[in-house]
């Protein structure tokens, strides 16, 4: 089995000042390619440590990807580090010192002294192009080891990745197996939960399940051999029919399916949002062509009054019809053919509705666990989005959420409303 390592560099990315995404999106690619990643690390900015963390990775892998320290300035040590690896010296690159030459000319200014550090490379090495940067990527062996370095800034690393490094294992490290992962995205359900519907699935060999939890979603993810096309659709299905009240994609995020129904129901969509202070409609606006259908929204204050009796002991009901009536008010004022509306939070208690030609559908739920403020937004806004996507998929508008109770739940049919 090839073993493929990546090594993320920096006091930043080591102690959380910035969050590690070139890595997990790294392994979501590889994985992708059939190039699985077998161990992630990461050190700071001290020479010895990163000598030693790539000295002892050639010792243990096949292909490194090392990410970081190519800049210009004293803490990237990258190419150092590996000159002193391979016990070897650093070189000029002379191509590189053109093209360093060439990126400052095209912009009118002198180049700084300092950027002639990324044009020297370890001795023996082959230069990665970098089209739009100008830290100088590069391939090394150390120790039958092939590695690769890569800058930092993810819109370099990314491309040279892709345009460069993939291409360049596939040619010296053609894939002899690999595997395939379906993904179904769930909202309003736990782990414990699919796990005890989905544990009786008896799958064949080769084939496993996995689930990623965040925050709002969980993924279940079906592992299967590379090619393995027929078989893994139909536990899919057996898979999906287990769980679908909770499923909300296949393959593709939320917001992406959405997208695809709003596209092909073509129905005008507008908003009025209190706890989600315009999140829903950013949501909305994720794909640019499905945004065509989105038309006028407000986001309003949580003090304006749209008709909450908090402290009543009906206030769950007068919520709700505040809703209701501004889901009502927000489509006929803005001429489209649905309206979504948000209420805003009151003691963890808020209602969504949504406007139709048919009628009204709106719930009042309470949050069965502590969040905070924009993990409120997000798990509102994903509700919201939710009852949208269920009334474009023809679905039961009001499923069971497992970290949220339902107060009420009402369905008011457009002949009601014109009565």
């Amino acid at each position: 089995m090839l073993k493929i390592a990546m090594l993320s560099t920096g006091e930043e990315v080591l102690h959380g000042d910035i969050v590690d995404t070139n890595a997990a999106w790294l392994s979501q690619l590889f994985f992708e390619s059939g190039y699985s990643l077998t161990k992630r690390s990461t050190v700071g900015d001290e020479k010895s440590s990163l000598v030693e963390e790539l000295v002892m990775l050639s010792f243990n892998s096949d292909i490194v990807i090392v990410n970081g320290g190519l800049g210009p300035t004293s803490d990237d040590l990258s190419a150092e580090a590996a000159a002193l690896a391979a016990e070897t010296d650093l070189v000029e690159c002379s191509e590189w010192v053109e093209r360093l030459k060439a990126f400052f000319a095209a912009r009118g200014v002198n180049m700084p002294a300092s950027n002639m550090k990324q044009a020297m490379l370890p001795r023996g090495s082959t230069m990665v192009d970098n089209p739009v940067g100008t830290a100088c990527g590069f391939k090394v062996t150390i120790n039958d080891c092939c590695f690769y370095f890569t800058p930092g800034v993810p819109s370099e690393f990314k491309r040279m990745i892709e345009s460069e490094i993939l291409p360049d294992m596939r040619k010296h490290f053609p894939i002899e197996s690999g595997m395939d992962c379906s993904k179904l995205h769930t909202f309003g359900t736990s782990e414990s939960a699919l796990s005890d519907k989905l544990d009786k699935v008896e799958l064949p060999e080769g084939y496993f399940l996995g689930y990623r939890s965040y925050i709002p979603y969980i993924e279940v993810k079906l592992f299967g051999p590379k090619g393995d096309v027929d078989r893994r659709v139909k536990l899919l299905q057996i898979i999906y029919k287990l769980i679908a009240e909770h499923v909300v994609s296949v393959d593709e995020s939320m917001q992406q399916h959405v997208a695809h129904l709003m596209l092909e129901k073509k129905l005008s969509i507008s908003t009025a949002e209190q706890s989600t202070h315009g999140s829903l409609s950013k949501w909305l606006h994720f794909d640019e062509a499905a945004a065509q259908f989105c038309g006028h929204g407000w986001v309003l204050s949580s003090q304006v009054d749209v008709g909450q009796e908090e402290g009543d002991s009906l206030a769950a009901a007068f919520a709700l019809a505040a809703a209701f009536a501004l889901a009502g008010a927000t489509k006929e004022k803005c001429g489209t053919d649905l309206s979504i509306v948000t209420g805003h939070v009151s003691d963890s208690t808020f209602s969504v509705a949504i406007a139709s030609k048919e009628g009204e559908w709106g719930q009042t739920l309470t949050f069965g666990r502590k969040y905070s403020r924009d993990d409120q937004t997000l798990v509102i806004t994903t509700v919201a989005a939710d009852m949208l996507r269920r009334y474009f998929a023809g679905q039961a508008m009001f499923p069971t959420y497992s970290s949220l109770k339902r107060v009420k739940e009402m369905f008011v049919p457009q002949s009601a409303i014109q009565g």
